[in-house]
């Protein structure tokens, strides 16, 4: 197969493969380096590309949500991310979530057996130069040593970080089903979540105990800035008595059946593969010792002998100043050879990294042949996480999953019950025109 112009994309995570696929659509040689595995990160085990580390969720599937309408968007252009999650996927409620291994191998295999890409299994230490054409850096936030340095002496900025917990993976027959019930949140019937119901007394001794523990111990040099949306539950815990209660174990929309009434407390635990034997800790990242993690966790009603799959950790997550470095297609202002995709540049979550790899494998398409790019519509899911990158406040930026108060302002007079609905027709809209410019102009 003969191609018209040729790429080269730095990490073989979501945001990469994504970047690859796109560029393929338009006739792109791809060469993709990926350092796995000659080389793995801490939170990284498995060969395989498009690996997932931390939850097998790609969150809501509602179209009337934020997350759910990206996904929308990215399907409407050709997402092998989304594809790979439509053939893996794994009962979760109204979340879409995946079988993290097939997915991975969905995604690996159609890498490996594309005639347009060729992979490259080494670490990339130095950027490649302006003559060798457009490249794309999706590394993700656990950007090796070198390449982090070779980044920093481009950008001229020092990189930040902050830290981001995984969360337990539990083995399902372990746990006591004479305790834990299945349910999904507000749902009639049995739902697709494990659930773990605790009263006042149980969540106070399970808090008390948690506030007691021992964590592992950050470097001399390291400074905790933990994404907010991703908090460590002894971080939670730590704001407030009920902050848990109020958060991850929440127990609205979950009565328990054979008492008819909600618990206290509950942990819920949602299908980690498709053949149910194994379940993830849902908002459960920890930087507990794994030692108290099992004393600790044990506690939950249900989990007293509980076995794990994986447990908790903790890892540093390293991402660029993208309101000073990024142009809104986002190449680097002072190299525009060079585009900066997944969370590198300053997104959060799997869809929101992928989603990144989306628009710069176009970008950098196009502009391989000359065309001009112009950004997708503020209105849209993929534009609002490109507004965030490249217009926020530099001096307070910070890692974000897609959200609606990212998009612009919507007509108070709007019942609120409809603007999720609403602002998906508007963004679905705006997408079709933008897609229409692009042919346009090449």
């Amino acid at each position: 197969m003969t191609s018209k112009c040729s790429i080269t994309i730095i990490g073989g995570g979501l945001a990469g493969c994504e970047a690859a696929w796109q560029a393929t659509l338009r006739g792109c040689r791809v060469t993709l380096y990926e350092m796995k595995p000659q080389r793995f990160s801490p939170a990284h085990s498995s060969p395989l590309l498009a690996e997932l580390v931390c939850s097998n969720s790609l969150r809501a599937s509602d179209i009337g949500s934020a997350v759910g309408l990206l996904k929308q968007e990215m399907r409407l252009l050709d997402s092998l991310v989304l594809r790979a999650a439509a053939a893996t996927e794994v009962p979760a409620g109204r979340a879409l979530a995946v079988d993290r291994e097939r997915f991975a191998g969905y995604i690996t295999e159609t890498m490996e057996g594309h005639p347009l890409i060729t992979i490259q299994r080494r670490e990339v230490k130095e950027l490649p130069s302006p003559e060798q054409g457009p490249t794309i850096v999706a590394t993700g936030p656990l950007t090796s040593e070198a390449l982090s340095s070779a980044i920093a002496a481009v950008t001229g900025e020092e990189r930040l970080s902050f830290y981001d917990a995984i969360a337990p993976i539990v083995i399902a027959e372990s746990l006591d089903h004479d305790v834990v019930y299945r349910k999904s949140r507000y749902d009639d019937g049995p739902g697709d979540y494990l659930n773990c119901p605790m009263d006042r007394d149980q969540y106070r001794h399970f808090i008390d105990e948690l506030a007691r523990a021992e964590y592992v111990p950050l470097h001399p040099f390291e400074e905790p800035k933990y994404f907010e949306g991703c908090l460590p539950i002894e971080v939670l815990c730590a704001r407030g008595e009920d902050t848990l209660r109020f958060g991850p174990m929440k127990p609205v929309g979950l009565p328990d059946p054979r008492t008819g009434r909600e618990p206290y407390a509950v942990v819920q635990l949602r299908q980690e593969n498709r053949e149910g034997t194994t379940c993830n800790m849902v908002g459960f990242q920890t930087k507990l010792t794994y030692r108290e993690q099992q004393r600790i966790f044990h506690l939950i009603p249900g989990m007293e002998r509980a076995e794990f799959a994986r447990l908790g950790s903790i890892h540093r997550n390293t991402f660029i100043c993208a309101p000073l470095l990024l142009q809104p297609t986002l190449q680097l202002k002072a190299r525009p050879d060079l585009l900066f995709a997944g969370q590198l540049a300053g997104v959060e979550g799997y869809v929101e990294s992928a989603a990144m790899g989306l628009v710069a494998g176009i970008n950098a398409a196009r502009l391989a042949t000359g065309a001009t790019t112009p950004p997708p519509p503020p209105q849209t899911a993929l534009g609002a996480l490109i507004s965030h990158l490249t217009r926020s406040d530099p001096r307070h930026f910070q890692p974000s999953n897609v959200n609606f108060g990212l998009f612009p302002a919507w007509e108070k007079k709007t019942p609120k019950r409809l603007r999720g609905q609403l602002r998906a027709e508007t963004a679905v809209a705006a997408l079709h025109r933008w897609r229409q410019d692009l042919g346009k102009n090449g």
